[in-house]
């Protein structure tokens, strides 16, 4: 099958018209048109229907994007090893985790990875879906569970609890509370049970309901249960790295905790020549070493 013509198709495809494939690969409409009509014929099938508002691929069409899909998607993985210097580290990486964990722990970290590695782009995709590595939906991934994809190499990087926290203002405004049962008498911010999250915390939410709490305020993710507390509208369930990063918030009832929150680095096996991965495995296992360390140190005071 011809490379070229295949390689127009997917263009027309992903883009949905001939105008906009063309500007893509600097081609006419008449010129992508007339191979696409070739590959049909030696295809033997309609690969798109043709309507006013543009381009929608027929079944068989489907078909042979997932697997141009499939084949870009490889061809971007041997590009980026091919580029990779043995010594310098430029470039883009994809990394994906959790907002909660993108946003409250990593984001706060990067100008020392910018600082060391000036040419690296970084694309942070902060989602709590499970991004396809082996696909390269993403390069790397930081996730709260073990990865079951087949043919990563993955890194258990530390553990997270989930606990209660408020503002030093808000306790003082409204009292700290002393048992579980003066729960009642604050208002209880976490994640939206419907929303995706670690089983632990769930799982905490659940147990704290328990006590009958009136008020409840309920957010999609964990940077919007972090500002709703440092806005002293309540007692956040949150995870327990926001003590180091956000000194305006405290502990409250520190006995009560969720069970045990595993954090793992996983990326493709056929990346791990990678010189952006080695560089950005480098530098968050290096953080989560001085993060242990100040956390000693304030245990010790």
């Amino acid at each position: 099958m011809d490379w070229d013509k295949l390689r127009i198709f997917h263009a027309v495809a992903d883009a949905g018209s001939l105008t906009h494939a063309g500007d893509e690969l600097h081609l006419s409409q008449s010129a992508i048109s007339r191979q696409i009509r070739a590959l049909e014929e030696s295809l033997n099938s309609t690969l798109f229907h043709r309507h006013a508002r543009g381009l929608i691929l027929t079944e068989q069409g489907e078909l042979l994007f997932d697997a141009t899909r499939a084949m870009a998607k490889r061809l971007d993985t041997a590009t980026a090893r091919i580029r990779d210097s043995e010594e310098e580290v430029f470039g883009e990486l994809r990394v994906t985790t959790t907002i909660g964990f993108g946003t409250l722990w990593l984001a706060p970290r990067l100008p020392k990875l910018f600082e060391k590695f000036p040419d690296l782009n970084l694309d942070l995709m902060l989602e709590e879906r499970v991004l396809d590595l082996p696909m390269r939906e993403a390069d790397v991934a930081i996730r709260m569970k073990e990865p079951s994809q087949a043919d990563l190499i993955r890194k258990r990087l530390m553990s997270v609890h989930m606990c209660l926290f408020a503002t030093r203002e808000y306790l003082e405004s409204h009292g700290t509370p002393e048992t579980p049962e003066d729960l009642v008498k604050h208002r209880l911010i976490c994640q939206n049970p419907r929303s995706a999250q670690v089983g632990a915390g769930a799982t905490l939410v659940q147990d704290l309901m328990a006590y009958e709490v009136p008020a409840l305020l309920t957010v999609n993710n964990y940077f919007g249960v972090l500002q709703s507390v440092l806005e002293n509208l309540g007692i956040g369930v949150l995870p327990n790295y926001v003590s180091h990063d956000f000194p305006q918030v405290v502990r409250v009832l520190p006995d009560l905790l969720s069970s045990d929150v595993p954090v793992f680095l996983a990326y493709p096996s056929e990346l791990r020549h990678s010189q952006r991965i080695a560089a950005f495995r480098d530098f968050v296992q290096d953080e989560i070493v001085s993060y242990r360390k100040q956390l000693q140190n304030q245990s010790d005071r």
